[in-house]
């Protein structure tokens, strides 16, 4: 997507550099995109070795392109964020790694992969990679429907839809509208031999077809809308013909949406719910609250990772999703670092697209799908996902070379003494970091998240638990390792708290004695972050344990005061007002507004059938 000399030879450094890069992408990309903190163990550790080879190779130092240090005092002030203002550490520092990679890569593509030749092959990896999307989405739409990477199932929810490598459509949608405009520019551009042609040709339909059965209106209409502003933005083009390149990338969007909305059912179905709605009916939700978060802490924002947690005193009543984020990454970043942090991760993202708007030829074509992607942020959180932000982090960085010449960043750095110890001091950091301090939290994330959802599986299902001795063992195996990898996470505290009270039903004799344990373990969480409801639902069951009714209480309320319309805390509530055998009214009243949030709620249903025939049979 560039032009560099060609003079310029790749070194054996500069080769590990991009393999190194190429395999991080594919193997996260393949992984569903990095979701899972599991996969992220091995991300990390190649992101490490990245860094590693970037700053030890002799003829590298620590200074650069002006563009990679843009983005520096954004990664420094989301640390101090993360330190001084989050409520839940853990997640902040999650989401700190997601944007520490992202720059990381932008900065070894921009300063580290020069040589045409190794340009080259990025370029045409990114474009195998589209065209493997491609086949994954063509055999889950004509083969087996439910089937995604990792052995797991589709969401009933996306049903019809295709994600390829990840597990949500919007992703693939959002990754193919990247590619489309350059792997385009490959098949119908000047000087392309044609080898190269036929075989972006190939990959250009297969790569069509997974953003066409991703059906995400939110990259139909990214794409469209990049087209129509990619001349409006160019400079040098007469007004004439802006207003003409604006038209006709309208009028072909219009043909092609047209086109598609008679030929598929499914595009047909979810273009009329668009309508049928006026718009979206859950994203808003998600963005209101977002903004409110935002209007209450203003300058630094609520805490990086934190939206998941302070939504909850923003749920209206039956949204019963679990949003994680704000399906805005611009929203998202302002309510969690607040205009401090926006101002500047979106300040050098628009430096950087302002030099990118100067590119010609494939970089052009190549920034027309950074247009997209920009766009489709807006409804989604693609930021949030690593593999996406490595690949958007590598073709901005690719585009920054070519439309913002080394002559006018900062100049090379020397190469004696000070700067080579810099330079492999700097390895050393990346390497070691990456080793001994991200993947072991990534890995006790991994830990955590696989024992919670064995326990959920069974909550879902009703299983007894009293005969769930096996499995729950091997919970408490994973959590207690997740603790001593992790002592930062209070959600593994939580989760103890959890399993150790589901242990009670296993061996009821022990019931006081867990109780005292899962007190213990449910302070330690809140210690840590006392804004979740969960934690403080944790610490009521244990004092019931213990048989301390009335300082239970009080952590239910509590729990209620932060999440005040979720039906799991009123079930819990009605739970423990359920103890109190004189009189099953206020505990059965709790579990009809449970049942009123969430009718399908199992738990709920059966312990309002035992309160119901508890009070009939009363005198």
């Amino acid at each position: 997507m560039t032009a560099p000399p060609a003079s310029v030879r790749a070194s054996a450094w500069e080769w590990t550099r991009t393999l190194v890069l190429t395999a991080n992408i594919w193997w996260t990309t393949l992984c569903l995109g990095g979701f899972l903190p599991g996969t992220r163990v091995f991300m990390s550790a190649l992101t490490g070795v990245l860094l590693a080879v970037h700053f030890a190779d002799p003829k590298r130092g620590v200074r650069g392109h002006r563009a990679g240090w843009l983005f520096v005092p954004f990664l420094l002030y989301a640390a101090a964020n993360v330190v001084w203002v989050t409520p839940v550490r853990w997640l902040g520092w999650e989401d700190w790694f997601n944007w520490a990679q992202a720059a990381a890569v932008f900065w070894v593509v921009l300063n580290g992969v020069e040589a045409p030749s190794c340009r080259r092959f990025l370029c045409g990896m990114l474009v195998a990679l589209g065209a493997v999307a491609g086949v994954l989405a063509l055999y889950q739409h004509f083969v087996r429907p439910e089937w995604i990477m990792l052995g797991r199932t589709q969401a009933d929810q996306y049903a019809g839809r295709s994600s390829g490598p990840f597990g949500i459509p919007n992703s693939l949608g959002v990754f193919t509208a990247l590619l489309i405009p350059p792997v385009g520019s490959l098949v119908f551009g000047r000087g392309t031999t044609r080898g190269i042609r036929a075989l972006s040709a190939l990959a250009l339909c297969l790569i069509a077809a997974a953003f066409v059965l991703a059906v995400s209106r939110g990259a139909w209409l990214a794409l469209a809308a990049a087209f129509a502003l990619r001349p409006l933005i160019s400079p040098g083009l007469s007004a004439g013909k802006k207003v003409a390149g604006f038209a006709m990338a309208i009028g072909a969007a219009a043909g092609i949406a047209a086109l598609l909305y008679l030929s598929f059912p499914i595009m047909h179905e979810r273009v009329d719910q668009l309508v049928k709605d006026a718009g979206e009916l859950s994203r808003p939700i998600l963005w209101r609250a977002s903004w409110k978060i935002f209007l209450a802490h203003r300058l630094v924002g609520s805490g990086a990772g934190s939206f998941d947690a302070l939504f909850e005193a923003h749920r209206p009543e039956h949204f019963l999703n679990q949003p994680f984020f704000a399906h805005c990454d611009y929203l998202n970043t302002l309510s969690d670092y607040g205009a401090v942090g926006f101002i500047l991760l979106f300040g050098a993202a628009g430096i950087v697209f302002w030099h990118g708007a100067r590119a010609r030829g494939l970089a052009g074509a190549a920034f027309t799908g950074l247009v997209a992607f920009a766009l489709h942020l807006l409804v989604d959180f693609h930021m949030k996902i690593p593999a996406l932000a490595m690949i958007v982090a590598t073709v901005a960085a690719l585009v920054t070379a070519q439309s913002w010449p080394s002559g006018e960043a900062s100049p090379p750095a020397a190469h004696g003494g000070r700067a080579r110890m810099a330079a492999l001091a700097a390895a050393v950091v990346g390497l070691g970091a990456s080793l001994a301090w991200v993947a072991p939290k990534h890995y006790a994330q991994e830990l955590r998240r696989s024992a919670r959802e064995k326990v959920d599986r069974m909550a879902k299902k009703g299983v007894d638990v009293s005969g769930q001795r096996a499995v729950l063992s091997v919970v408490r195996k994973q959590l207690s390792d997740a603790e001593r990898r992790d002592p930062g996470n209070a959600q593994v505290y939580a989760d103890e708290a959890y399993v150790d009270s589901l242990w009670a039903l296993v061996e009821p004799a022990k019931t006081v004695e867990l109780g005292t344990q899962v007190e213990s373990e449910s302070r330690r969480a809140i210690a840590l972050c006392p804004v979740i409801a969960e934690f403080w639902i944790r610490l009521g069951t244990g004092l019931d344990m213990q048989h301390r009714w009335v300082e239970g209480g009080e952590c239910f309320v509590r729990a209620l005061q932060i999440a005040p319309l979720r039906a799991d805390v009123w079930y819990y509530q009605a739970y423990h007002l359920s103890l109190n055998p004189r009189d099953p009214g206020p505990a059965l009243a709790a579990a009809q507004i449970s049942l009123r949030l969430d009718p399908d709620f199992l738990l709920a249903q059966i312990l309002r059938q035992r309160l119901g025939a508890q009070l009939n049979s009363s005198p």
